[in-house]
């Protein structure tokens, strides 16, 4: 690390440790923002170009420096002082700047190391961030449960582009912003308890809880999009479900939908049961109890009785392992879960669409 790098992390640390050791977010806390509520508007009233600056640069650099809890605070102190509207422009602006300079601080100081260092583990997550960086970015943004630091720190390490970060940073944490700005302006208001009743408090905390169910639901809608992208949709369904494979999964997949009256097509390529019946749990299992019989018969002396040399008639255990199948293979069978109103296809399924299935020559449209 050169001596700049140095001196510029120092700076940091020590910026950072000064403000837990002077314990100063106790000057951002909900109480201190009241208690200083009417000294700031004084002070924004007699200078409103300075306050406002000044407000502005302190957001600035306290994100760019990722002061611990600074920048929910101030985001209230602008809802408190300046209102929504104002208020949204100044903290959009402000943390998206401070968000670009952590980024960029943090990547002068440890990319080249980090890629350097872990190289290929980071080819996955380069790879991925230049093909849809802008929708990563955006999904954490959106959701407000990743620490905003965090984030600055996450993508400093990649090779996504200055600007791309600050334009995607700007948008995905506009609405984030509103909401908490919202939630400032309502929260300088209360002056009693009664206050805390009151529809516009209410409304305001609703949203700061409601707000991230809300992100990850936007978020889920346009992967969605993005993945029937190119495909239509048909405007009625065959099916409510088609079911590739008779295995263990797929069998239960299916008795449960039919059990609840859904119209459900189960396909099967090979043998009803899959791997579970044919080849792997049920026959396996027979073998080993067959291993345990030979294993116990040697140890006789032990548990108390002659040993026994017992000859082993491999054929014989292979058809007691066949008969075994046989006696399970009529629970896993067409007949059987035809009888439960499942639709049996033998054949092999292709999914050409999120919602067509191809099997036997035929096209099926399903639901799921």
């Amino acid at each position: 690390m050169t001596w700049a790098k140095g001196l510029t992390l120092a700076l940091v640390i020590v910026f950072i440790g000064g403000f837990v050791y002077f314990d100063l977010g106790s000057f951002l806390t909900l109480e201190a923002i009241k208690e200083e509520q009417t000294s700031l508007n004084e002070l924004l009233l007699d200078n409103p170009v300075v306050f406002s600056a000044t407000f502005f640069l302190i957001y600035v650099a306290a994100t760019a420096i990722s002061l611990p809890g600074a920048a929910t605070a101030l985001t209230l102190v602008a809802g408190a002082v300046f209102g929504l509207a104002w208020g949204v422009v100044f903290v959009s602006f402000a943390s998206t700047i401070g968000a670009t300079l952590a980024m960029l601080i943090a990547r002068w100081l440890f990319q080249e190391q980090i890629q350097v260092r872990f190289k290929q583990q980071l080819q996955t997550i380069n790879d991925g961030i230049e093909r849809e960086g802008s929708f990563y970015l955006f999904t954490m943004r959106l959701v407000v449960i990743f620490p905003f630091f965090a984030v600055n720190l996450a993508m400093a390490v990649t090779k996504i582009s200055a600007i791309q970060f600050y334009l995607v940073s700007q948008i995905g944490m506009l609405a984030g912003t509103a909401v908490f700005v919202n939630a400032g302006t309502q929260l300088a208001q209360i002056s009693s308890a009664g206050d805390i009743l009151s529809a516009r408090i209410i409304a305001s905390l609703a949203l700061l809880g409601v707000f991230p169910l809300l992100a990850k639901w936007l978020v889920d809608w346009m992967k969605a999009q993005r993945v029937y992208r190119g495909f239509d949709r048909p405007k009625a369904f065959d099916r409510d479900m088609v079911v590739v494979g008779a295995g263990s999964g797929g069998l239960i997949s299916a008795l449960i939908a039919a059990t609840v009256n859904a119209k459900v097509t189960l396909i099967e390529k090979n043998k009803m049961g899959g791997d579970c019946l044919n080849t792997g749990c049920v026959p396996s299992k027979s073998i080993l109890r067959s291993a345990r019989f030979a294993y116990d018969s040697s140890r006789g002396a032990d548990l108390g009785f002659t040993d026994r040399q017992l000859d082993v008639d491999f054929a014989a255990v292979m058809n007691r392992v066949q008969r075994v199948i046989k006696e399970i293979e009529p629970h896993d069978s067409v007949e059987r879960y035809e009888g439960f109103g499942v639709d049996v296809e033998l054949g092999e399924a292709m999914i050409i669409s999120p919602w067509h299935v191809q099997v036997n020559g035929k096209v099926l449209t399903t639901r799921n």
